[in-house]
Parts: C-alpha cells; sequence; structure tokens
C-alpha cells in the first residue's frame, strides 16, 4: 500500500481526535489488511511524538474470544497509552468531561507496572509476571474515530486500538501472588450492576496477554521497557457512556473505583 494513503490516513485520524469530529471508516475508503492498518497507527504515533506526546504504555486490545470470533481475526491488538491520557483515581474516584472524548465506552481491567524490560519472541506468562513491578485495577475508556463505532478490524487498529483514556486504581504488590485468571470484577453505571466478568476472559490469563504483546512486538523490533504501563484487555463487557453517568468497579481484593463523566 502506497505510503502516502498511508499518511493521508494518518492524519485523517490525528485531525479528528484533536477536532472531536468522527470521520468514516477507513476500511471503506481502501485500508486492507493488519500489516497496513499498523504502518498508519505508527505513522499517527509519529504525528502525537512529534508535538510532544508521551507515550507511557500500551494497551492491549481484542482479547476475548468472542471479540475476535466477532472481528474475524485470532489474535488481540494493541496500541499507545499517552501520557496526557493517563489519569489516577485519587482516594479511589476520578471525573473526566465527557467532551474529552467522541463517543466513549467503559471497560474494566488489569493494568501492569513493569519493573523490568520484556522482550520477545518467546516470552512466557510466568516471565511477565516476573518481570512485574505491581498491579492495579483500572478503567479503560474506549474511544473510536470512526464514525458510529462502524469498524472493522482495520479500522480500530489504525485508530490506536480504539485508545481513549486510562484510570488507574492504586498499585498492588500483593495481588501479583493471587491466580489473576481466577479474580473477579463487576461494574455498575449509576448504581445498577451492568458486566462482570473474571481474569480467565482476558486471553485465559491477563499475564498471558501481555507476553502476547511482548512476543508480537518483536516482530516490529519493539519491546515493553521497565517503568511501562500495560492495559492487558478488558475482563466484562464494554459499557456505554453518557454526560453525568457514573461508573463503579468493585474488583477482588481491591477496595471500589470510580468514575464519573461530568
Amino acid at each position: 500500500m502506497h505510503r502516502e494513503r498511508i499518511e493521508t490516513w494518518a492524519q485523517a485520524l490525528d485531525r479528528a481526535y484533536l477536532e472531536g469530529r468522527p470521520i468514516p471508516p477507513l476500511s471503506e475508503e481502501g485500508l486492507v489488511g493488519l500489516e497496513a492498518a499498523y504502518a498508519v497507527q505508527r505513522h499517527w504515533r509519529e504525528r502525537m511524538a512529534a508535538r510532544g506526546e508521551r507515550r507511557v504504555g500500551r494497551k492491549i486490545g481484542l482479547t476475548a474470544r468472542a471479540v475476535q470470533q466477532q472481528f474475524g481475526v485470532d489474535q488481540p491488538d494493541f496500541g499507545s497509552i499517552w501520557a496526557s491520557r493517563q489519569f489516577v483515581a485519587a482516594g479511589g474516584r476520578a471525573e473526566l468531561p465527557y467532551g474529552l472524548f467522541l463517543q466513549p465506552r467503559v471497560e474494566g481491567e488489569l493494568a501492569f507496572l513493569l519493573g523490568q524490560p520484556l522482550w520477545g519472541p518467546h516470552l512466557t506468562p510466568q516471565e511477565v509476571l516476573a518481570a512485574t513491578e505491581a498491579v492495579a485495577y483500572a478503567f479503560e475508556i474506549v474511544d473510536s474515530r470512526i464514525a458510529d463505532w462502524r469498524i472493522r478490524i482495520e479500522d480500530t487498529v489504525a485508530d490506536n486500538a480504539s485508545f481513549g483514556a486510562l484510570v488507574l486504581g492504586p498499585w498492588q504488590k500483593e495481588l501479583l501472588a493471587e491466580p489473576l485468571h481466577t479474580l473477579g470484577m463487576a461494574l455498575y453505571k449509576d448504581g445498577a450492576l451492568v458486566a462482570q466478568g473474571a481474569g480467565a476472559a482476558c486471553l485465559e490469563h491477563p499475564a498471558r496477554a501481555v507476553a502476547w504483546l511482548a512476543n508480537k512486538l518483536a516482530g516490529f523490533g519493539e519491546g515493553l521497557e521497565a517503568g511501562e504501563v500495560v492495559l492487558s484487555g478488558s475482563w466484562i463487557p464494554v459499557q456505554p457512556a453518557a454526560p453525568g453517568a457514573l461508573f463503579v468497579l468493585e474488583a477482588a481484593g481491591a477496595p471500589p473505583l470510580s468514575l464519573r463523566f461530568t
């Protein structure tokens, strides 16, 4: 695929991000295949970095088997976490302006804080856990620059894996001693239970998802560095957000985490 088209699509995504105006699906304009989609993502990442955005980690998407089947793929995808879109829930509470996003949805996940570098291509989940300093429950706000979430796999990959923002709970070392795939979480929206799941929903084990990412990045000549944050993928079905909505995440071994859209 011609570099000029790749750059044009990256520019369109960047403009949608900055102006808050979604664009038509790139897959309907000739973007075909994951290789081309990751090339668009890379060019957009370079544009972001050129104007001072700082990458602080990576996010993994499409970790649930049902979602993979929906998109007709057999693997997850990944994108970048930007410092300007990483937030900490002080005292377990966070508020974000709804207008920061285009069409946000909310997921509950486990974030990994790496204490050592992770470079593939043959890493195991056990090596991921050994290299992890701490984990934290987190909200991921997924957000699409593609109009009406009318996406195919190429669209979400090009669109930085539909990353919107990250809201972190407190880092916990003690959770690393727990069988993460058996831990559960529940998500409440305005007081009503809307979703629940367990760590096994995330590629069978959250550390397995992080290992997949490090091994996948090796094919791009990249890896994960100490100090990076990795969002390992959702444990529960994604939920639509709205102005004024209050989400509360309850998970094993941690106090509740809340997020309100103002």
